[in-house]
């Protein structure tokens, strides 16, 4: 029986979810995708069909009824989901900018909310299709959860507490033979990106201060998060992987 997964967060072609679930569909997984408003359905959902998707819901994260929904249509269609793929981040514009110290407790919530709850609600809800069946659960970070990345501001607490979320959800779901593992990828043109203020000079930079002299690709971090999901990584739980051409270990 073929492998299942749900891709939360794609935003168009250019997304690292995108990338990891082309890997996946090269593995022969079936693959359900979430969107969030008409104009990216417009993108997710000629996407979806071009893997021959059989699953393709709206899903806002803040909104428990539809992410009970999406979880549902898997439940009806499948019966059973091997793997959640979880990509989905949000500051608000004037929170990425300026000083940190000034990030509004509206902002501040709104991020955590997004950025990583979402996470947990959508892992609860998924626990009991996964269970006993060697289930990968991945999501995305980046290094701005580590050390201060200047325009990163709320976002980089976002994903400190992502990474942390990570070790206690595996720890809770070990039981059930379900992983959790994240990935903090090097600097990658997404739409996502966009939303950080000088985000050409930071690709820049980093190129030339990683070992590698060279910045990745979604489509390495799509191989990263094949690798992640399938049962060649089953006794690998909690971690933060990078991949990032070795910019983790240089002090800048």
């Amino acid at each position: 029986m073929s492998k299942t997964a749900l891709i939360v967060g794609v935003a168009n072609n250019r997304s690292i979810a995108w990338a990891i679930a082309e890997q996946l569909h090269k593995q022969g997984v079936k693959l359900a995708f979430t969107f969030q408003g008409e104009a990216l359905e417009r993108r997710v959902r000629p996407l979806a069909e071009s893997v021959n998707s059989e699953i393709v819901e709206p899903c806002d994260v803040t909104d428990d009824a539809q992410l009970e929904n999406v979880i549902s249509k898997i439940k009806e269609k499948w019966g059973v989901l091997d793997v959640l793929v979880h990509s989905v981040a949000f500051a608000q514009r004037e929170d990425l900018e300026g000083r940190f110290i000034d990030t509004s407790r509206e902002g501040f919530t709104t991020a955590l909310n997004i950025s990583v709850y979402s996470l947990i609600a959508l892992s609860r809800l998924a626990e009991p299709l996964m269970e006993n069946r060697n289930g990968s659960i991945l999501t995305l970070s980046y290094y701005g959860s580590e050390k201060v990345v200047p325009n990163y501001n709320v976002m980089g607490v976002a994903k400190a507490a992502l990474e942390s979320t990570v070790r206690y959800l595996a720890w809770d779901l070990g039981t059930k033979k379900i992983r959790v593992n994240a990935i903090s990828a090097g600097p990658v043109k997404t739409l996502a990106a966009c939303g950080v203020r000088d985000f050409r000079e930071i690709l820049a930079q980093n190129e030339q201060k990683t070992p590698l002299k060279e910045n990745i690709s979604a489509e390495d971090v799509g191989a990263l998060g094949a690798f992640l999901a399938s049962d060649s990584a089953k006794h690998i739980t909690g971690s933060t992987m990078y991949v990032d051409s070795g910019a983790h270990i240089m002090a800048f």
